[in-house]
């Protein structure tokens, strides 16, 4: 007896028989997968909307949630699954981005897109692009394959073209719906000069109808089966912007942003406001730093900052524990998810 208390003795103090240590990396992550996504926020009244095109948005999300999230059930990466996402929207002319893009004052099509690793915090973005059909993949591309972040113009074109995207000739994104757009915001343009001339309101109404022009973007954010976040935007942008306008779809930090920390956002509205608050940073580190909820951070960013300062939108977002926020202060956001318990919604109206 005493032989084999010896035995056990020794072979404790040698670690012969503990078990072997587990380091975190080697448990694995067993999240269940998100999905969120965007295609833009503004003045979206239900009494300005036909059943038929109210059906073909919701359609539309259902189709990009659908594609995105099979994806992250088959245990892919939420990377992949909002770059897929993002495609759809980015192929369905019904939302500002890709074969929908609005037009620029000049009556061009300026892309801009952005997406971003929360595993790692590497991150791409293309801006005022103009033959790339899918201007995510660009992006992504620019993260990957370059040590930079973000390119604009004819580089940006010219790169992602010689990275194996698909390019198109700039007649591709002409749609005749987005061309009224442009006819119609030049027309209210004009109305600014006869502002002074009529009574206060109706003046601000007039203003008001022209910012509906200022949105138009679309994003999806994921959280995968191993807890990796990632966040991604696109948008053509602005109706009848001028000068090389760029808002903050494609600046990381202000319209797209992915932390696995803390949460992955994707931003739409009237970018510049978004840019000035570093919207999607500014949550993150509220979260962070503050220890905010994703909810309180993203309610008091959207609900409160935004429009103190005169801006309107909105933003879709995940947190690590796959918590999920939609928050938006205009008439309404084209919004879906797909939550932890595999529940797919799409929502337009507030």
């Amino acid at each position: 007896m005493k032989f084999i208390c010896f035995i056990i003795s020794i072979s404790l103090s040698l670690g012969l028989c503990a078990q072997p240590a587990v380091t975190a990396k080697q448990v694995p992550t067993n999240k269940k997968p998100v999905l969120v996504i965007h295609g833009g926020a503004g003045t979206i009244l239900k009494s300005q909307m036909t059943p038929e095109r109210e059906a073909a948005y919701k359609a539309g999300m259902m189709e990009a949630l659908g594609v995105g999230y099979n994806i992250l059930k088959n245990g892919g990466t939420s990377l992949d699954a909002v770059e897929a996402t993002v495609k759809v929207l980015e192929d369905n002319p019904l939302f500002n981005a890709g074969k929908g893009a609005v037009f620029t004052a000049a009556g061009t099509n300026e892309l801009d897109a952005a997406i971003m690793n929360g595993a790692d915090l590497k991150a791409g973005s293309v801006a005022g692009i103009t033959t790339i059909k899918n201007p995510i993949t660009a992006a992504r591309a620019v993260m990957e394959k370059t040590e930079h972040v973000m390119l604009m113009g004819k580089g940006a074109d010219d790169f992602a073209k010689s990275a194996g995207c698909e390019s198109v000739d700039p007649s591709y994104f002409f749609t005749e719906a987005r061309f009224r757009g442009l006819q119609n915001a030049r027309r209210n343009d004009s109305l600014k000069s006869i502002n002074e001339l009529v009574p206060k309101q109706e003046a601000s109404l007039k203003q008001a109808s022209n910012n509906d022009y200022k949105y138009g973007t679309v994003g999806a954010v994921a959280l995968d089966s191993k807890g990796n976040l990632a966040a991604a935007t696109s948008t053509g942008g602005m109706t009848n912007k001028k000068f090389g306008r760029i808002g903050d779809a494609p600046i990381i930090g202000a319209g797209t942003y992915a932390d696995n920390a803390t949460c992955a956002i994707s931003c739409t509205g009237w970018g510049e406001y978004f840019i000035r608050l570093v919207m999607a940073k500014s949550i993150s580190d509220r979260m962070a730093f503050g220890k905010q909820t994703l909810k309180q951070a993203s309610n008091e960013m959207v609900m409160k900052k935004l429009p103190e300062l005169g801006g309107d939108g909105g933003l879709v977002a995940v947190d690590k524990d796959g918590n999920i926020a939609m928050p938006f202060n205009t008439a309404g956001m084209y919004r879906g998810y797909v939550d932890k318990n595999g529940k797919m919604v799409v929502e337009i109206y507030k």
